[in-house]
């Protein structure tokens, strides 16, 4: 017998558009008694896909559910609670978890008395939360990115109360602070400086899933980092779905520049930093990262085409050589720094000409990596709705042809580090070679080298001895604490 709905609100792209608030309202997690330890003796399993905003949410979750007692478990059937964190950006992601969720409604069959949960940035969607309601009616807890806060109260209900709860809130967005964390890394930090975006790429549905921008207080970010120093972490990646908007909602004038050169005091080894838009990357930022320190030569910088008339399209609010200008300058003030990007292929309306272009600009950027793909439509954005006429197999054949070109730039960004020693932060045994150690550089390039497992979470000098498309292999030439 299915569960009734108790705590029940849908989604709605049309709230979701709205920015009308002038004040970020700004909260501090509570734990409420009734919920101290009522988890104690069952296990937990969160299933997270996306981004590292998906993550580090994930985190919050993990730490939110240790301290209602529950336990992490890795194995499904020993599981009293399954969370599947969710991605929107790209229909595969999609696909994907509707595939696992049509898997484990085995689980169900044989334990009743489990919970399933599907939350993240696909419940935000009407569309997918009411397929969720229609055709998966056995999962007991549907909630998007706003209340991740809640999920004890929701837990509460579904266990105590046996009621399924399908929360969903279209807003702007609040920042709560104090969620306690359970960190996937003992020295890798996620450190969330901001949420939402108001750019509004046309083929975008995040600021519809992640709500309007919004920054947290520097003293808050810094305090944050501070402990982590203190707790020995070596790395911290700040998190945003556009943190070169930081500080532009705050009421005092102090932008994403002035954190990075506050951070650059802090003693902690490296700082990283995602996702850059081009359009909000300022040269007091390049100057910063100029500064060095503990701020990585790296920097993710998503151009999604080299058409004038396509990132028009995107509603991108840069040129093709505005971006290329801000690259020169990138690398005017911090030499030897590695650039990465995005780039979408099969955009609705892109013509050869616009593919050339993209080409083209890639050649000129010498990137040294990408994340390719094939234009997915996402309902309810506008490019939805464009005229998209292009035969799939042109699309696929202009994907071969740019990562092609993609994969020279890989390779000709590593070469550059062979024959020279190289500072790694050790991750631990390689995935594909438990013999090995894998970790990475300063400029965000894997390196895989013999070594001691006393070495993982350090930082060494490894010799870089060959270079290949995808990874480094070297030898280990001194250590660092």
């Amino acid at each position: 017998m299915e569960k009734d709905y108790g705590k029940y609100f849908a989604p709605s792209l049309k709230e979701a558009r709205k920015r009308i608030k002038t004040e970020i309202e700004k909260i501090r997690f509570t734990f409420p008694e009734h919920l101290h330890q009522f988890g104690k003796g069952k296990k937990y399993l969160i299933k997270t896909y996306g981004c590292q905003g998906n993550e580090a949410d994930s985190e919050k979750m993990a730490g939110i559910l240790q301290k209602l007692g529950f336990t992490e478990t890795d194995k499904e059937e020993e599981a009293d609670l399954i969370l599947l964190n969710t991605c929107a950006i790209r229909e595969n992601a999609e696909n994907r978890v509707f595939g696992e969720l049509g898997r484990l409604k085995n689980l169900k069959t044989h334990n009743p008395d489990l919970l399933l949960g599907v939350c993240g940035c696909m419940p935000q969607e009407e569309r997918v939360f009411n397929l969720i309601k229609e055709k998966y009616p056995y999962i007991d807890l549907v909630f998007g990115t706003h209340n991740i806060h809640k999920l004890g109260e929701y837990l509460y209900d579904a266990y105590l109360n046996k009621e399924k709860v399908a929360e969903v809130f279209s807003e702007e967005g609040k920042i709560v602070e104090g969620i306690p964390t359970k960190r996937a890394h003992d020295r890798k930090a996620w450190v969330n400086i901001m949420y939402g975006c108001d750019e509004f790429c046309t083929y975008c549905i995040v600021p519809y899933t992640r709500g309007r921008e919004r920054s947290r207080n520097p003293e808050d970010i810094l305090n944050e980092v501070r402990e982590l120093a203190e707790q020995g972490y070596q790395e911290v990646t700040l998190l945003g779905q556009n943190v070169n908007a930081y500080g532009k909602d705050l009421e005092r004038d102090y932008s994403f520049a002035d954190l990075l050169n506050d951070l650059r005091g802090i003693p902690i080894p490296r700082v990283r930093f995602t996702t850059s838009h081009p359009h909000d990357l300022d040269d007091a930022t390049i100057y910063a990262l100029g500064r060095g320190g503990n701020l990585m030569p790296h920097l993710h910088l998503p151009v999604q085409s080299g058409s004038d008339r396509i990132l028009k399209k995107m509603n991108r609010k840069y040129t093709a050589a505005e971006y290329l200008e801000k690259i020169r300058k990138l690398r005017e003030h911090v030499p030897g720094i590695s650039i990465t990007t995005d780039i979408i292929v099969g955009f609705p309306g892109e013509t050869e000409e616009d593919f050339q272009a993209t080409l083209d600009l890639l050649r000129k950027a010498e990137f040294e990596g990408a994340f390719t793909f094939i234009f997915s439509p996402r309902e309810g954005t506008p490019a939805a709705k464009y005229q998209d006429d292009l035969d799939p197999a042109v699309k696929k054949e202009r994907l071969l042809t740019l990562n092609e070109l993609v994969n020279e730039g890989y390779l000709r960004g590593n070469k550059r580090f062979e024959g020279k020693i190289v500072k790694v932060l050790v991750d631990g045994p390689s995935d594909k070679d438990p013999g090995l150690l894998t970790g990475y550089t300063e400029h965000n390039k894997l390196v895989n080298f013999p070594g001691s497992k006393d070495l993982i979470g350090k930082i060494v000098d490894v010799k870089i001895e060959k270079a290949y498309t995808w990874h480094l292999r070297g030898i280990v030439g001194g250590t660092h604490s």
